[in-house]
């Protein structure tokens, strides 16, 4: 369960984040940059003028990073368990995709390229309405060797 303090963050990271991305926040932020830019001359372009836009710009970066961080995570799990959803709904989806975000880049990689072979056999196919999935594929195979079994009189 979450506690207070972290229900309060997330309420106030949520906030902050569809604020900063509103039209208002980046008018005021364009805004600063030119009150900036127009009060060079009066500075006379000097370090301290410049430092003050980059040590702004530099706070509200670091500090957004850690928001907008938060705010992909949030909506990345709540993607991935709509996605979960959906697949366990599916008669004819494999359940092996639920949770196949914990997977390695390498079983990511065997994995796109036998969907990659799937999309081929489905653009051959002149069905539109034809499923290949994972299941299919695997059953097609232990057919096969059943039958190269039967043919070969090893049953």
């Amino acid at each position: 369960m979450k506690t207070k303090e972290q229900n309060k963050f997330e309420n106030i990271s949520t906030q902050i984040t569809c604020w900063t991305g509103s039209s208002t926040a980046f008018g005021i932020a364009a805004g600063v940059v030119v009150v900036w830019v127009i009060t060079g001359p009066l500075f006379h372009y000097s370090d301290t003028w410049q430092l003050v836009i980059n040590t702004g710009t530099t706070i509200v970066t670091f500090l957004m990073v850690f928001l907008i961080q938060k705010s992909q995570n949030k909506d990345g799990k709540a993607i991935q368990l709509k996605l979960n959803e959906l697949i366990a709904a599916s008669r004819h989806a494999s359940n092996r995709m639920v949770d196949i975000e914990d997977l390695t880049e390498l079983e990511l990689d065997v994995l796109h390229k036998y969907y990659a072979k799937l999309s081929e056999k489905a653009e051959a196919d002149d069905d539109i309405h034809k499923s290949h999935s994972i299941d299919q594929a695997k059953q097609q195979a232990y057919d096969k060797q059943m039958s190269n079994r039967i043919d070969s009189g090893q049953e």
